[in-house]
């Protein structure tokens, strides 16, 4: 064979190397010699390149759809935005119709009205507050020491007594037990009792409290306890340095009854005295004597009779031509009627004195009268109880002891654990616009529509002016934040439109504005904007101080965006917050708000706005173009790419063989490698 047909054998051969084998080094190896050989993979990288430079179009327009998604996305955040401030300033329960209320006398009445509430002036007198119930035990050393054996009873307005224990074996053997027993304990229908117990302690000792769970007088309780009968009793200890607080003592004796009140800082030893000098009043005689049953009684005097055991009163009022006969049937009468005692009687003394006397009365009379025949009645001697009482003491305290001075048993309610009544609950009492109003609770609803009172304290009777008004601080922030909103949205706008001067290396000057300069979109929602802020509005009736944003404060500045003046914005607020009401929500819901809020919706619509639409079309563009190229990566970049690197391979290896070749050609002619001459 010639040498040049094995060149050319050489060159048009399709022999192939597996990627796992060094052509180069192998070729080398054997003909001793080596060759730079071809960088197959950059060689057909650089093929490749060239081949797609379609594609640098295409990504070009993919760039420009991916900034004008960004941009429009942007847009329709912010004219989303700009529409829902235009719903809230269009609604019967937005910022502009929210009240505020103020008081004259915030340290007794306050009060908040709902939105939509009618404005206007109104005037409370506070009688008093609403109040609970409360009652606190006597005294005890400690909260765990062991109560004496007893019960006493709590009974809710309107509910079933319930019965507690104290004492030893009991749930109330202290006053820590007992707070937890009344707190678990339900009535006979297994309602709660509606009272909170607790012990307070301090430095004298501890006492159980006890507090209505709500306040007014339906919630209210009592505390009742049965009364000790006997001929000795005495009273628990009072520990050393305490004393009595604000309460009764009933005591009931062969003369009768006596109450006794009690007051706050009161000791076992002064209620001794009180007891010992305790009688019971039945007779009271005229200071003028001398008279009998014609005597004329000065017509329009009084003479009253309570029964202090009843509370019933008899009220006797002289006329012209009344004698003292007349004033004793009627006494008569009073008891035949139930209205007295039964023993209840009025007489003439020997001595010619009125007597008016009840030889059975339980705790007494009381007679009182005002005519000068008659003169004041003396109340004669009372009868003592019957009763002796002590003051003693010991290591744990003080104590009272009462004992009967007869072998006549007698009673008390003085258990052996006593409760004193703090507070009685009352409902609120008050007068709105003249009304009277009464309520359980201090927060009053109702009485004026939409308001709801919040009773602090009581007014003494002077009258307290509530004012409700719109809420202007809320107005105010509603319509500073659709300024806001508003410059936003334009200002994304604006800059679409804006000139950009680009200079190149060259010194070439391109002048271009922004991705969506000519989307309709953006061009219908500049225009829009701007056509917003011109809106007049025109009531049906009547006039009005605000027509336009301008009489709000809200002024056009050269690029179109909105400056607020707080003055003017304050004072239409202030002045005359209707007309800004009516501006923004017209008659009917048809006003400012609603026009532009309208105007919006046709471009951030979830079904079909213009935003919807532009940005659908922008993606499906987008994925045309993202499609074309990955067609034409697989279709043709990709068989391109085996061919190339097949043709390339085959190159190489003839690159790496040609050495040897050349080699075995000089051979065949006789050229000397070392110096090029022929050895024939």
């Amino acid at each position: 064979m010639s040498s040049v047909s094995a060149v050319n054998t050489l060159l048009s051969g399709t022999t192939t190397t597996t990627p796992s084998i060094n052509i180069s080094n192998i070729l080398a190896a054997d003909a001793g010699a080596t060759t730079p050989g071809i960088d197959v993979t950059s060689a057909v990288a650089a093929a490749i390149a060239a081949d797609r430079a379609p594609e640098t179009a295409w990504n070009a327009d993919i760039a420009t759809f991916t900034s004008q998604t960004t941009a429009l996305t942007a847009m329709q955040t912010a004219t989303q935005a700009l529409a829902t401030d235009m719903q809230s300033l269009n609604t019967l329960t937005g910022p502009l119709a929210a009240r505020t209320v103020t008081s004259s006398n915030s340290a007794e009445l306050t009060a908040t009205a709902a939105t939509g509430t009618v404005a206007g002036v109104h005037t409370v007198v506070v009688t008093n507050p609403a109040t609970t119930g409360s009652w606190y035990s006597d005294l005890q050393s400690s909260s765990t020491s062991a109560l004496s054996t007893g019960t006493f009873t709590i009974t809710p307005t309107g509910g079933s007594p319930v019965s507690i224990a104290t004492g030893s074996g009991t749930s109330g053997d202290n006053l820590t037990d007992l707070a937890k027993a009344i707190n678990s304990a339900t009535t006979s229908s297994g309602a709660s009792l509606g009272v909170k117990a607790s012990v307070v302690s301090d430095a004298s000792g501890a006492r159980l409290a006890l507090i209505a769970a709500n306040s007014g007088t339906a919630a209210d309780f009592s505390i009742s306890t049965p009364n000790f009968s006997g001929t000795s009793w005495t009273s628990a200890d009072m520990p050393t340095g305490s004393t009595l607080g604000a309460n009764s003592v009933t005591l009931i004796s062969s003369a009768g009854t006596a109450i006794l009140a009690t007051t706050t800082g009161e000791t076992y030893a002064q209620l001794a005295t009180a007891i010992n000098n305790a009688t019971i009043q039945k007779s009271y005689s005229s200071t003028q004597t001398g008279m009998d049953g014609t005597t004329a009684l000065t017509p329009g005097s009084i003479t009253t009779i309570q029964d202090k055991a009843t509370g019933n009163t008899f009220t006797f009022n002289a006329v012209s031509g009344n004698t003292l006969s007349d004033l004793n049937n009627a006494i008569a009468a009073a008891v035949t009627a139930g209205t007295l005692p039964g023993n209840v009687t009025g007489t003439l003394s020997t001595g010619g004195a009125e007597i008016i006397a009840d030889s059975s009365a339980d705790q007494g009379i009381t007679v009182t009268t005002n005519d000068a025949v008659l003169g004041p009645m003396l109340a004669a001697p009372g009868t003592p109880l019957g009763l002796s009482a002590t003051a003693g003491s010991n290591t744990n305290g003080t104590n009272l002891t009462i004992a009967s001075s007869s072998s006549s048993s007698f009673s008390i309610n003085e258990p052996p654990l006593g409760f004193t009544q703090a507070n009685a609950a009352a409902n609120a009492a008050l007068t709105v616009d003249g009304v009277p109003i009464s309520s359980a609770s201090n927060i009053v609803t109702g009485a004026i529509p939409g308001v709801t009172l919040n009773v602090l304290g009581s007014s003494s009777g002077v009258p307290i002016t509530l004012t409700v008004a719109s809420d202007a601080s809320q107005v105010s922030t509603a319509i500073n934040q659709f300024v806001t909103d508003y410059n936003t949205a334009l200002n994304l706008v604006n800059t679409q439109f804006t000139d950009t001067n680009t200079t190149s290396s060259s010194g070439a000057t391109t002048n271009s504005q922004g991705v969506l300069a000519s989307d309709p979109t953006v061009v219908a929602l500049q225009g829009a904007l701007e056509q917003a802020a011109a809106y007049s509005y025109k009531p049906t009736t009547g006039t009005t101080t605000v027509s336009m944003l301008s009489d709000l404060g809200i002024t056009t500045n050269d690029d179109g965006t909105l400056s607020v003046d707080s003055a003017t914005l304050n004072s239409a607020l202030t002045n005359n917050p209707m007309d800004v009401q009516n501006f923004f929500e017209g008659t009917a819901l048809n006003g400012f708000a609603n026009s532009l809020y309208n105007t919006l919706n046709s471009f951030v619509s979830a079904g079909d706005g213009a935003f919807k639409v532009d940005l659908s079309s922008i993606s499906s563009e987008s994925a045309a173009v993202t499609a074309q190229i990955n067609d034409f990566e697989t279709g043709y970049i990709a068989s391109q790419q085996t061919l190339l690197t097949a043709d390339f391979t085959k190159a190489e290896i003839a690159l790496q063989q040609l050495p040897q070749q050349m080699q075995q050609l000089n051979a065949e002619l006789g050229f000397n490698s070392s110096n090029g001459s022929s050895s024939g």
